[in-house]
């Protein structure tokens, strides 16, 4: 799941060379095995819960998650909360840490919901959310140990989330669910990811970044968990239980500030991975859902030093700040064993565009091996718009297979790129937008663009960094617009083949359909 970024705050390991994704949304802000098949068994529901995805009291509708982490929560500026809208225009609600049945409170940064991953953690049939909240501040030893991070997973009932069972919280310390010890800066949460592996095991990825690892500051480090209750471990570049991990453990990696994952695969960005005396180059690294003496199995890294990869490393690309990953079947196969991973690169430099960014999109098989399949960026043959300095271009990644037991084709498997630093003029510097892609056939053939005022309603403004915010379902591209001016917060879902400046399918506005008024940052993260 993608989220917003945010500067750490002023403490004793506090940087200066921040993981580059931090670094450019600053300057933006200013304000189962690899051979199994695709298919899950069947499980049985609990009552009321009727196993359909994102459905959280078990209606049969899709529900839609939008964050706010913000959000003022009973006079706690940047607390946070996230509102659930249920299908069937059914009225919404609204989680935080001030919610009736969810553990703690609220207090001033914490930034609840700044990541979430809507997965089934316990396999009744109803969706459960765990909700990121990096920045929360916990104990140890009678001291506060700020932005050390929590997780909560608010479980899905027939009477709604957070109805039935208790939240249950993964955090680190010596008698934590997660072992290890709380530091300040961990980030815990900064980035998660769930769903099902293809045996039907639930599994969730929470990153730290900001894990401190022996000496080495800020190294990163991902948890694992599979099932529920969880079986936890953790994985950092040191890790070689389960067959060595990509990349080497360094000052400043921030290993697990993302995560994109299928059934069979999933893939951790390191974009402030040095290769080599390159300073955030960054790196990614591939694993299998299969689990080798508790861990999952690494399969193959990905960075631009290497030869059967287009570009070169160079400080500030940031390789691996976003990425998205969808399930592949390729001609002539009968089952879907392979991944298409996009992969962005916000920092890349374009012959002399700095910060122009781009994508790069690797077909990866069962065991690890892999091809490049697309190099894209907006000088790709009869693409939409075109590149220019600061655009940024895959700062934020989302992807869909409609038809993951099928022949995948250039109508069934899209990407979407977000372009936060695009601007039509002087006037509105920043504006951003979407660029859309297939992930089969010519890139360029059947592309799509999205800004505001061209397609994303309402009027392009400067610093509304279109493309910040972007999830995905089978059904729809979500598109999220908490910046820019107040009236034009909001969420809007289109369609995945989309015409250029075609309209939204849904929108989903503070103030209408049942969602309260005021706002933040509404739309930071959704689904």
């Amino acid at each position: 799941m993608t989220s917003p970024t945010r500067p750490p705050r002023r403490t004793a390991r506090a940087r200066t060379a921040l993981a580059a994704s931090t670094v450019i949304m600053t300057a933006f802000a200013l304000g189962f095995g690899p051979g199994a098949p695709f298919t899950a068994p069947a499980t049985a529901l609990a009552a009321g819960c009727s196993g359909v995805d994102s459905d959280f009291n078990g209606d049969g509708i899709r529900d839609t998650v939008i964050a706010d982490p913000e959000a003022t929560v009973n006079n706690h500026p940047r607390a946070g909360l996230i509102h659930i809208v249920y299908g069937g225009d059914k009225g919404s609600m609204q989680l935080s840490q001030e919610t009736a049945n969810i553990p703690g409170g609220a207090e001033p940064d914490d930034q609840f919901g700044f990541s979430f991953a809507v997965y089934d953690a316990d396999a009744d049939g109803c969706s459960d959310i765990a909700v990121g909240i990096p920045y929360e501040d916990l104990a140890a030893d009678d001291l506060t140990i700020r932005d050390a991070g929590l997780v909560q997973i608010v479980y899905g009932s027939a009477a709604g989330p957070g109805g039935g069972k208790a939240v249950k919280e993964h955090s680190q310390g010596p008698t934590a669910t997660l072992g290890g010890g709380r530091e300040t800066g961990d980030w815990l949460g900064y980035a998660l990811a769930g769903g099902k592996t293809a045996a039907g095991t639930s599994y969730l990825l929470i990153g730290a970044p900001g894990e401190a690892l022996g000496t080495v500051e800020d190294a990163g480090v991902f948890y694992y968990l599979s099932a529920d209750p969880a079986t936890a471990v953790g994985v950092n570049q040191d890790t070689t239980t389960a067959g060595p991990v990509p990349g080497e453990m360094e000052l400043d990696d921030r290993f697990g500030s993302s995560f994109a994952a299928t059934p069979t695969h999933f893939a951790v960005g390191t974009p402030g991975e040095a290769i080599g005396t390159v300073p955030f180059a960054g790196g990614v690294a591939v694993f299998s859902h299969t689990l080798v003496s508790g861990l999952p199995k690494p399969l193959v890294g990905l960075a631009q030093d290497q030869d059967v990869i287009q570009g070169a490393e160079e400080a500030g690309d940031a390789f691996g700040t976003a990425l998205a990953m969808v399930p592949y079947r390729p001609s002539g196969a009968t089952s879907t064993t392979e991944v298409l991973l996009a992969v962005g690169v916000p920092g890349e430099d374009l012959s002399t565009t700095v910060d122009a960014g781009a994508v790069q999109v690797f077909r990866i098989t069962a065991t690890g091996t892999f091809t490049q399949v697309y190099w894209l960026d907006q000088n790709t043959a009869d693409a939409e718009e075109q590149t220019e300095a600061g655009d940024f271009f895959g700062q934020r990644l989302a992807a869909v297979n409609t038809a993951p037991n099928s022949t995948a084709s250039a109508t069934t498997v899209r990407l979407a790129v977000g372009v936060p630093g695009e601007e039509s003029s002087e006037e509105h510097m920043e504006k951003g937008g979407v660029q859309i892609f297939p992930l089969v056939g010519a890139a360029g053939a059947s592309d799509t663009w999205i800004d505001p005022g061209w397609g994303i309603p309402g009027e392009p403004a400067p610093r509304q960094l279109a493309g910040m915010s972007l999830g995905a379902t089978p059904s729809a591209l979500y598109v999220g617009m908490p910046y820019g001016p107040a009236a034009g917060h909001a969420v809007h879902s289109f369609s995945w083949n989309v015409a250029s400046g075609g309209a939204p399918t849904h929108t989903f506005k503070p103030g209408e359909g049942g969602i309260p008024t005021g706002d933040v940052a509404f739309g930071a993260v959704a689904r």
